[in-house]
């Protein structure tokens, strides 16, 4: 048996369709534009859903971008994942950015445009100390786990050999 938490859900709009899971399985719920949307090149528009949520205690949503909008069209979301706290009952919003330096996106009324995933948080209880365990890492950082060396780059910027 699957656990589900309930979401109570508000639809500003009762044209647009209720969020929901395209497959079984799914983690994200779709979330559609309200209204027609044209991203320009290298631009962002924040877009209405038509979708409030009373999410409860303990729960958080988190908004994801769609893979086949970054894919096709470079569409991604500028603070993904986007958060929304159980205590925010305003109409949820999506700040898309279209990374295309030269092609416009339109989106129409109706278009699946995120992914909308609940998930059960945890709060912190944060608490001084004068110095933190040890650990295998340490204090390394960003980029302390290896990956692509940027020192080894040419003059020009390109991946030295």
């Amino acid at each position: 048996m699957r656990d589900e938490v309930e979401v109570l859900l508000v639809m500003l709009d009762e044209h647009l369709p209720v969020p929901g899971y395209a497959h079984p399985g799914d983690a994200g719920a779709d979330l559609v534009t309200a209204v027609d949307v044209e991203l320009p090149p290298s631009g962002r528009v924040t877009v209405p859903t038509g979708v409030s949520i009373a999410l409860p205690d303990g729960y958080a949503a988190f908004i994801h971008p769609r893979s086949g909008l970054a894919a096709r069209h470079g569409v991604t979301i500028v603070n993904a994942p986007g958060t929304v706290d159980a205590g925010y009952r305003g109409e949820i919003q999506v700040t898309l950015l279209n990374t295309d330096p030269t092609h416009p996106v339109h989106l129409r009324r109706g278009d699946r445009i995120a992914q909308l995933v609940v998930q059960r948080v945890e709060r912190a209880r944060f608490v001084r100390a004068e110095r933190l365990p040890g650990s295998h890492r340490g204090a390394g950082g960003l980029g302390s786990s290896g990956g692509w060396d940027g020192a080894a780059d040419g003059d020009d910027g390109t991946p030295g050999v």
